[in-house]
C-alpha cells in the first residue's frame, strides 16, 4: 500500500472510490487510512475533519456530475436536451453511489457558491429550462420538479426499492417524456413583466 506522496486530491479521490464501494456513511478517516497504510493522524495534514473530508467529496461529486451532464446536453434542446440531461444524471447515481450521495449533502453557502459544479448546475437547469419557454418564478419551480422525479427515481433504484417486474429503465423513459409533455404545457405563473435571472443580470 502506498505510504507517501499523499496530496488534498489524492486522499479526497481515495475517498470518493471508498464511498462507491462501501457507503458514504462508511467511510472514515480510519478506513481511508488503512487504506493508505497510514496512521490516522497522517491525514489530518492534508483534511482538517471528517466534515471536511464530506465538503470536498460534495465538491468533488458535483464538478464530476455536471461535466458528464455538459457534455451529453451540448448542442441539444427542448426534449432531446432533457432526456440527455436525465439520463446523465441517473448514470452518474448509478455508477458512482457513493459520490452521488456525497453530492446530495448540504454544504455551506459559501462554499457552494466557489465550487464550479454547484455553479454549473443551475447554469445547465435553468439553460436546458428557458428553451421550454420559462421565466422566473417557473423556472425555479420547473427545477425543483426535475430535480425531486430524478432524485427520487434514482435514489429508490440504487437502493432496489422498486419491486414490480416491470422494466426500469421503460418506466423512466415514459416518466422523461410525460416532463417533457409538461414542460411544454407548464400552467405560467409569471407576469409579462417579469424579467428572470439573466435579464436582471444584464441590466445590472
Amino acid at each position: 500500500m502506498v505510504r507517501a506522496g499523499l496530496t488534498v486530491e489524492r486522499v479526497v479521490q481515495a475517498a470518493a472510490e471508498l464511498a462507491d464501494e462501501v457507503g458514504l456513511d462508511n467511510v472514515t478517516l480510519s478506513a481511508l487510512a488503512r487504506r493508505f497504510g497510514v496512521k490516522d493522524a497522517s491525514l489530518y495534514s492534508h483534511v482538517r475533519s471528517l466534515a471536511d473530508l464530506r465538503t470536498r467529496l460534495c465538491v468533488l461529486a458535483a464538478r464530476e456530475m455536471t461535466d458528464r451532464i455538459g457534455a451529453a446536453v451540448a448542442g441539444r434542446a427542448g426534449r432531446d436536451a432533457l432526456l440527455a440531461f436525465a439520463d446523465a444524471y441517473r448514470g452518474y447515481a448509478l455508477e458512482h453511489p457513493g459520490r452521488y450521495a456525497a453530492g446530495q449533502l448540504q454544504v455551506d453557502p459559501a462554499v457552494a457558491a466557489e465550487s464550479v459544479g454547484h455553479r454549473r448546475s443551475i447554469d445547465l437547469t435553468y439553460g436546458m429550462l428557458r428553451a421550454y419557454g420559462l421565466r422566473e418564478p417557473d423556472l425555479t419551480d420547473a427545477g425543483r420538479l426535475l430535480r425531486s422525479t430524478f432524485h427520487g427515481y434514482a435514489d429508490l433504484e440504487t437502493r432496489t426499492g422498486f419491486s414490480h417486474p416491470r422494466r426500469l429503465d421503460d418506466s423512466w423513459h415514459r416518466s422523461l417524456e410525460a416532463l417533457h409533455f409538461l414542460l411544454e404545457n407548464w400552467p405560467t405563473t409569471a407576469s409579462d413583466d417579469t424579467e428572470d435571472e439573466a435579464d436582471r443580470e444584464g441590466d445590472s
